[in-house]
C-alpha cells in the first residue's frame, strides 16, 4: 500500500544522533516533513543569511513609529530651511547627509530620506504579505476544489483561470485606480492613505491567484486517486474533510514555497505602480515614488536613487533566495 507524500517524506530521512553520526540508543526515530526542512533550511548558508535580512526589515517595518520618535523626524516632516533657495537642492555633501539626517535631505520637498526609507519598507511589506494572503488562500480554495471534483466544476474553475490570465495587468490596474478614486472620492479630495493600500491589495489578490490555483490543481490531481484517498472516502469522510484534512495538508509544501515567491512579486509590482503615479500617492512613503522623484536628481544627488535602489534591491533579493532555499528544504530529493 502506497504512502501519501506526507508520510514519504516523513519517513525519507532518519533521525541521526546530535553529532549527525549513528542513530541514537533508544532506536530509531522518525522525523516530521517539518522537522527535516527545518533542518535543512539550518545547514543552508544562504538561508540563514537571507532568513536574517529578511527578519531585520521585518523588525524594522514593524518598529517604524519608535524609529520616528528617536529619531526625531517625522515621515511628512519636511526641512526647507536647509535647501538650496535657488533650486531647492539640500545643503552640504551627498545630498545633505549628517548627523540629524543620517541619509540626507529630499531636493525640492526636503523630507528626511531615511524615515521616509523606514514607512516606505513598512508599506512595501504590508501590501505584499496581505496580497499574498488573500491571494494564496484564494488560489488554494479553488486549485482544491477544481482538482478534487473535477467535471464542470473544474472546466469553471480553469476557465475562470484562463480569463484572469488573460487579462493585461498593467493596463487594467492603470484605468482602474484613477476610476475608483473618482468614484469613492472627487478630483480634489485627498484620497487616504488607506484607501489606496487597500485598493492595491485588492488588485493584486484578484490578479494573482491563479498561478497558485494551477499548481494545487495539479497537485490534488495527482493525489485524489490515491489509497489513502481511496480510504477516506470509502469510511464516508465529507467533502470538507476530503479536501482540508486529507488533501491539502500533503500539498502544503508547494503552498509555502509559491506563497514565498509571491511575496517579492507583489513588492517589485507595487513599487512599479507607485513609479508610474499608481495606487499610492506622492504623501504615502513608498520606494517607487522615491525612485521615480529621484530620476531628476541621477546627476546633482545621486544618493537621493541609491539608497532607496539598494534597499529595495536586498529586500526583493532575500525573499527570493530564502523562498529558493525554502523550496530545495522542501523538498526530499534535493541534495542540499
Amino acid at each position: 500500500m502506497s504512502l501519501s507524500p506526507v508520510e514519504g517524506v516523513a519517513l525519507a530521512e532518519i533521525e541521526s544522533g546530535g553529532d549527525g553520526g549513528a542513530p541514537k540508543s533508544g532506536g530509531v526515530v522518525g522525523r516530521s516533513p517539518g522537522q527535516l526542512a527545518l533542518a535543512r533550511l539550518r545547514r543552508d548558508r544562504t538561508a540563514r543569511v537571507s532568513a536574517a535580512l529578511l527578519v531585520f526589515f521585518v523588525v524594522v517595518a514593524l518598529v517604524a513609529p519608535l524609529l520616528s520618535m528617536v529619531y526625531g523626524v517625522g515621515p511628512g516632516e519636511d526641512f526647507k530651511d536647509k535647501l538650496d533657495r535657488c533650486c531647492g537642492m539640500p545643503l552640504g555633501y551627498l545630498g545633505g547627509i549628517s548627523g540629524e539626517h543620517w541619509f540626507g535631505l529630499e531636493p525640492g520637498t526636503g523630507r528626511d530620506i531615511f524615515i521616509r526609507m523606514v514607512y516606505g519598507l513598512r508599506t512595501s511589506l504590508l501590501i505584499a504579505f496581505s496580497a499574498a494572503v488573500l491571494s494564496t488562500a484564494l488560489g488554494v480554495t479553488l486549485g482544491v476544489v477544481a482538482g478534487y471534483l473535477g467535471g464542470w466544476v473544474d472546466a469553471v474553475i480553469t476557465w475562470i483561470t484562463d480569463l484572469v490570465l488573460a487579462m493585461p495587468f498593467l493596463i487594467i490596474a492603470l484605468a482602474l485606480m484613477p476610476t475608483l478614486v473618482l468614484r469613492f472620492y472627487g478630483e480634489r479630495d485627498a484620497v487616504p492613505e488607506a484607501f489606496g493600500v487597500a485598493m492595491l491589495i485588492a488588485i493584486f489578490a484578484v490578479f494573482g491567484w491563479t498561478s497558485t490555483a494551477r499548481l494545487v490543481r495539479g497537485q490534488v490531481i495527482a493525489l485524489r486517486e490515491r489509497e489513502f484517498v481511496e480510504a477516506a472516502r470509502a469510511s464516508g469522510a465529507g467533502l470538507g474533510h476530503m479536501l482540508f484534512r486529507q488533501l491539502l495538508p500533503n500539498i502544503w509544501a508547494p503552498i509555502l514555497v509559491a506563497f514565498s515567491l509571491a511575496v517579492p512579486q507583489f513588492i517589485t509590482s507595487e513599487a512599479a505602480l507607485a513609479f508610474i503615479g499608481v495606487g499610492l500617492t506622492d504623501e504615502t512613503p513608498s520606494f517607487g515614488r522615491m525612485i521615480y522623484r529621484s530620476l531628476d536628481y541621477l546627476q546633482t544627488d545621486p544618493a537621493y536613487v541609491f539608497f532607496p535602489g539598494v534597499t529595495i534591491f536586498a529586500l526583493v533579493l532575500a525573499f527570493n533566495l530564502f523562498g529558493d532555499a525554502l523550496r530545495d528544504a522542501l523538498d526530499p530529493k534535493s541534495s542540499r
